[in-house]
């Protein structure tokens, strides 16, 4: 880790910054203005004091009824088609135009080759074809006048009735708006023709001049160039027309006098006096002055304040670890603010359905107990749904069901053991839902219509919840090189590389890795720390082991020992080397840093004590230096990593044990944690006396069970010494 990431993580200051800008992001969500009593409820008991307006307010209509009125108000709107009265006669005498002046072309000899006039060509191609059927050129000079003398006749029938620019099924309703100067008459759309029914009908008109195919084509073509709508839709006039009508709705449905009491105690809500609480509190925030709003925002500061300072207590007392890092506590201002933000964009739809249900807090609940534990994920969940309960204006209601849905998310969630078992938590946390609105349901006297649906969205969320958490995790613990339950299982996978080479080139390493996963995770249990935490680490932790196999003992299949040919300080070298040859394979395969960590600190600062003597003995203890002997460390920080440290050493020392009993296995396991404990190797991690014990009762048991003395079998002698 760079200097600078420490920094980030450590600063008290950071840690600051971050804290108030989620309060003040969060603030800036609450409603604009309004005063801020709690929620009201059609059904509920008004239990304050008698509600008497303090100013004339009018009452506003309920939002859906007054968007229902709006849109009544806009179908009465006809579409309205502005028309072309001259248009006719001028694409008739257009006409009339074009075919004198093509007749004289023709009959001048002139050689005409514009074929980038569409109209022209097509002229061109409909004479080309009457010369073909006529056989000589005064034939075809007569049949072309009789042709556009024709074409004439069809357009003088197809202006007839006036042309829409819309086909009969785009225009919605059965009548339209045609509008002459400034006046709209309204007439069914019957009355008129579409283009396509023009088109139509110029076809057949067409076909019955002439029975060749080819021509009759180029004479539709040609017809249809003069073809144009004289009734023209005019979107921009329709839509005044529409505001026009829905600015003549009343928002309001009459007025409260000041000093008229608004509802009295104990009376119970109706719909009238939920708009006319709603509208006094409408109406209280447009009076506020500057420095009212001062002092609100002051209050909405406090209100969040208080919450999360409850939270950020908590942390500190009893999650230091998450506390003082600040990545952790981004990530955890990231989850309140976005559940938060998605709280104020569902209360800001002007909608009679319960959207509101669809905040995925659950989702938060899944999260947090995901990446930390659950107790952080629940506190987080009663947090976030205070937070969320403030901003639909002290929503207890809405606070209350997160809160039951939420913890129940988070339940489903504290053990995980895989990626699938997130959706397990739909059925928990649509059944928090579901008995939630019944309760509050029948409380209030809902509708049974109302309850249900209510029921669908909850059950929407209930299952958004455990796909948003899904996909997120993965997010979350790539972006913030965060390790999960989930990731530590998937490390558990013999199929890892790592761990298939460990079982290929070092099995007498991977039986050993193996075993020792089995101790600390027995023993984490016992103390309170992280069994699948400690399980992973010990499987990994010897990991370097692969480079140079052959020179550590439990990969010696032979008698011979690699290290007779080598002085001690060779050996260990070779031996220590293990510990940065295992940091690179890991990085390499990309551990987590939880788990690379195991790999330096289970040695610590140890003397390779077996060759420190063999050295002693070759060149005198005032000749050898003990440093050149020790292990760099660092020390062990964590129970996990302190417990794989005492496990290696007991697993090891005890498989070397010629006829291994109870008494011999007690005595091993206590000396090598006592001499792990005097040498101050456990001085840097969190365990205590009273731990000490519990490991070393759960090594001893566990170990017996293991390396306990067996009876020989019969003839066991002659099986062990039988040759090929």
């Amino acid at each position: 880790m760079s200097s600078n990431d420490s920094i980030f993580k450590r600063s008290r200051r950071i840690k600051l910054l971050i804290f108030v800008t989620t309060v003040i992001l969060i603030v800036l969500m609450f409603p604009q203005g309004e005063s801020l009593e709690s929620e009201v409820t059609v059904g509920s008991i008004w239990l304050q004091e008698d509600l008497i307006a303090t100013t004339s307010f009018p009452i506003y209509k309920n939002p859906d009824v007054y968007n229902l009125e709006k849109r009544n108000a806009a179908e009465k709107v006809y579409p309205i088609f502005v028309a072309k009265p001259n248009l006719a006669e001028q694409i008739k005498d257009s006409l009339k135009s074009f075919s004198d002046s093509f007749i004289r072309m023709i009959q001048s000899d002139l050689q005409v080759t514009d074929n980038k006039n569409v109209l022209l060509s097509t002229a061109l191609k409909m004479y080309n074809e009457i010369t073909r059927l006529s056989g000589n050129k005064i034939n075809a000079e007569r049949k072309l006048s009789e042709t556009f003398s024709y074409i004439q006749k069809v357009i003088n029938k197809a202006y007839q009735k006036e042309i829409l620019n819309q086909l009969y099924n785009e225009i919605k309703r059965d009548s339209i708006a045609k509008r002459i100067g400034r006046v709209d008459f309204i007439e069914q759309k019957s009355k008129f023709n579409d283009l396509k029914a023009v088109h139509d009908n110029v076809a057949a008109e067409i076909n019955r001049f002439t029975q060749d195919q080819q021509f009759s084509n180029v004479i539709i073509e040609f017809t249809n160039h003069f073809i144009r709508p004289n009734l023209i839709y005019d979107e921009k006039l329709t839509l005044e027309e529409i505001n026009h009508l829905q600015d003549k709705v009343s928002p309001n449905i009459g007025i409260v006098n000041e000093n008229e009491r608004i509802i009295a105690k104990h009376n119970r809500v109706t719909e009238e006096d939920k708009l006319k609480i709603d509208s006094y509190r409408k109406a209280k925030g447009e009076l506020t002055g500057f420095i009212s709003n001062i002092t609100q925002s002051l209050g909405k500061f406090l209100h969040v304040l208080l919450i999360l300072t409850l939270y950020g207590i908590y942390l500190f007392l009893f999650r230091k670890k998450i506390f003082y890092d600040n990545v952790k506590v981004v990530l955890i201002s990231i989850i309140i603010m976005f559940i938060s933000f998605l709280t104020y964009l569902l209360t800001r739809l002007e909608v009679s359905s319960p959207v509101y249900l669809l905040t995925i807090l659950p989702a938060a609940s899944m999260l947090l107990t995901i990446i930390f534990d659950s107790r952080v994920g629940f506190y987080g969940t009663v947090v976030i749904a205070l937070i969320t309960g403030s901003l639909r204006g002290n929503d207890y209601t809405f606070t209350a069901m997160n809160i039951f849905a939420g913890a129940l998310g988070a339940y489903t969630v504290r053990d995980i053991k895989n990626r699938t078992q997130i959706f397990r938590s739909f059925i928990y946390i649509l059944l928090g839902y579901i008995v939630s609105i019944l309760a509050f349901g029948l409380e209030r006297f809902e509708t049974v219509d109302k309850i249900l649906v209510e029921f669908a969205f909850a059950s929407a969320n209930a299952l958004f919840s455990p796909v948003f958490t899904f996909g997120m995790i993965i997010f979350f613990e790539r972006f913030f090189k965060i390790t999960t339950d989930l990731t530590l299982l998937e490390l558990t996978d013999f199929n890892n590389p790592l761990l298939k080479d460990l079982a290929r080139i070092a099995p007498g390493t991977f039986t050993h890795s193996i075993t020792v996963g089995s101790m600390v995770e027995r023993a984490a249990e016992t103390i309170k720390a992280n069994p699948l935490l400690a399980r992973v680490g010990a499987y990994y932790h010897d990991i370097g082991k692969t480079i140079n196999s052959d020179y550590f003992v439990e990969n010696q299949l032979d008698s011979e020992n690699t290290h007779e040919k080598l002085n001690p300080k060779q050996s260990t070298e070779i031996i220590i080397n293990h510990v940065s040859k295992g940091v690179e394979l890991a990085a390499k395969g990309k551990l987590p840093k939880e788990i690379i960590d195991f790999i330096p600190m289970h040695h610590g600062t140890l003397v390779v004590s077996y060759f420190y003597e063999k050295a002693k003995e070759m060149y005198g203890a005032e000749n050898t230096n003990i440093q050149d002997f020790r292990y760099k460390g660092p020390k062990p920080n964590t129970k996990e990593t302190a417990l794989v440290m005492l496990a290696d050493a007991c697993e090891s020392t005890v498989r070397s044990i010629e006829e291994p009993d109870p008494a011999k296995i007690e005595n091993v396991v206590n000396s090598l944690i006592k001499y792990r404990v005097d040498d101050g190797q456990l001085d840097e991690s969190p365990v205590t006396l009273s731990d000490l014990k519990l490991i070393k009762d759960t090594f001893v048991n566990i170990l017996l069970g293991q390396y306990h003395k067996r009876i020989r079998y019969p003839k066991q002698d002659e099986m062990e010494n039988v040759k090929e």
